[in-house]
């Protein structure tokens, strides 16, 4: 078994609210799962109304499919057309 992580930070440098970041998470981590059928979800800068980090989680019997996976993700966020600015992210896949 082989699970694919990622954490993918984001800024959202028009928003003023809490309430506006939360809109923006919850259309993107719905888009997402929607998409790539993966686990998603936010983790970490919860309080910071400018900030967004999300996880991502993918599994599969294959390293390189769950490799691809989280890249794909990775490229549809950086793609997506948010109100937000791509900023970092880190992979990692575990084989267990």
């Amino acid at each position: 078994m082989h699970i694919g992580v990622c954490r993918i930070s984001l800024r959202l440098p028009e928003n003023s609210s809490l309430k506006g970041k939360r809109q923006v998470v919850k259309s993107l981590t719905a888009r997402i799962r929607n998409r790539f059928s993966v686990a998603v979800a936010e983790v970490g800068d919860n309080d910071t109304w400018q900030l967004v980090t999300i996880g991502v989680c993918a599994i599969s019997n294959d390293g390189r499919h769950a490799n691809e996976v989280i890249s794909k993700v990775v490229d549809f966020v950086a793609g997506s057309h948010l109100d937000a600015e791509f900023l970092d992210y880190e992979t990692e896949i575990i084989a267990v």
